[in-house]
């Protein structure tokens, strides 16, 4: 087996702003190779938050240059796979790409592989696009068209340079179908790190249900409250910031506490005293769900998505079928009927911890580095050796023709 020790290896990241779940897969892929390179379109990572990529130099695109890129950087997609293309990874072996946006469009040769982990193919470019161009106010007007031609020529983008991955890694099965959708490539599932170790299983609960996201409309939050605003006899507490608090929280009854952003020794305690936690969004993945199921605590989940390959039904929680209100609260009504175990719902989460995904991942790269650069290897020796054959057989005709002419 191939060292890859003896690699020259970059990592690729989207862009660094802050540390969430894409951040915490980065975060373990230095801590396999701690001797990589570090790329990223733009980095703006506070001083006090470096130390999840081993305080690494990164180097940056032309985009981290640009005006209000530190706020505005989402604006400037239309020149994501242009700057991403401009990374020279030429004296690499080995690049592996951590994508949810451009990363995984980076330019390597046929002598140089390339590993993509994706977290999602680009979702407001493909079966998103709807859902974020309404959400965005730009499904319409003058807007409207330029957002519509920009996501066509990024989907194009997308679907060609996905040629360029020589192995793709999805962080679930719901996104390896959407890989095989998008690029017609199959893929291996890898799912993400979660400290789960972090998280004690707590069997006395209290009377009360949890959410905790970030509100932007695809969380589904204002689902949840609404919800729970027709059982009033129930309590919610909502924890997470984000553009669409004031409006939720307008539609909170008197039964929902809305907390904002709580750190997370805050976020712990509620997780492992809640009777359940409620999750209605349709995600590529979903983090918070097992980290509540390593509390002990039931899920109560919307059946879609990543949910359906974290959350065991009728073990470690329930599904509710529709995003809707009366969904929801239809599917609370049957879990308080129901009796769940601390431990059988703590142990599932214990599938997806760091540890875990580290055998895993590693094994996956060591042995397609074996296979990549040892079958090169293999080639280059059979075609040296064909050759020399084929030399062999050229002097015997020559040799054979040279006696004929003398005789």
């Amino acid at each position: 087996m191939i060292n890859t020790d003896k690699l020259k290896i970059a990592v690729v990241h989207d862009w660094l702003v802050t540390y969430c779940g894409a951040e915490r897969v980065l975060e373990e892929i230095i801590n396999l190779f701690p001797h990589s390179d570090l790329y990223s379109l733009i980095d703006f990572l506070p001083e006090d938050d470096r130390d999840f990529i081993h305080r690494k130099k990164v180097h940056t695109s032309f985009i981290q240059r640009l005006p209000l890129a530190r706020k505005k950087y989402r604006s400037y997609l239309p020149f994501m796979p242009l700057a991403v293309e401009q990374f020279d990874f030429s004296e690499y072996d080995l690049v592996i790409s951590s994508s949810y946006a451009v990363a995984k469009g980076i330019i390597t040769g046929p002598d140089q592989l390339h590993i993509s982990y994706v977290h999602s193919p680009i979702r407001y470019a493909w079966d998103m696009t709807h859902q974020y161009l309404r959400d965005s106010g730009l499904n319409r007007g003058i807007k409207g068209k330029i957002a519509k031609i920009i996501l066509h020529y990024i989907r194009n983008w997308d679907a060609r340079s996905s040629n360029g991955v020589d192995y793709f890694v999805a962080n679930s099965k719901f996104i390896s179908r959407r890989i095989m959708k998008c690029y017609r490539r199959e893929s291996t599932v890898i799912h993400p790190p979660v400290d789960v170790l972090a998280f004690d299983a707590v069997d006395q609960k209290e009377d009360f249900y949890l959410t905790v996201s970030r509100m932007v409309p695809y969380k589904k939050i204002g689902l949840i409250v609404e919800a729970f605003a027709s059982m009033p006899d129930k309590r919610l507490v909502v924890i997470g910031d984000g553009p669409q608090f004031e409006d939720i929280r307008s539609k909170a009854s008197s039964n929902v506490g809305m907390l904002g952003y709580q750190p997370c020794s805050v976020v712990k305690e509620y997780m492992q005293k809640a009777q359940a936690f409620v999750f209605a969004a349709k995600e590529d993945f979903g983090i918070v769900p097992i980290e509540a199921q390593a509390c002990g605590t039931p899920v109560i989940a919307y059946g879609k998505g990543g949910a359906l390959e974290t959350v065991v039904e009728n073990k470690t929680g329930l599904f509710f079928n529709q995003q809707t209100p009366e969904s929801i609260s239809e599917t609370v009504r049957q879990f308080e009927k129901m009796k769940f175990d601390r431990n059988v719902i703590h142990d599932n989460a214990l599938h997806f911890s760091k540890e875990q995904f580290k055998q895993n991942f590693m094994e996956f790269v060591s042995e397609r580095v074996d296979r990549f650069f040892g079958t090169s290897e293999d080639n280059l020796r059979k075609v040296t050796e064909i050759l020399s054959a084929d030399d062999r057989k050229l002097e015997q005709k020559q040799f054979a023709g040279a006696n004929k002419s003398v005789f």
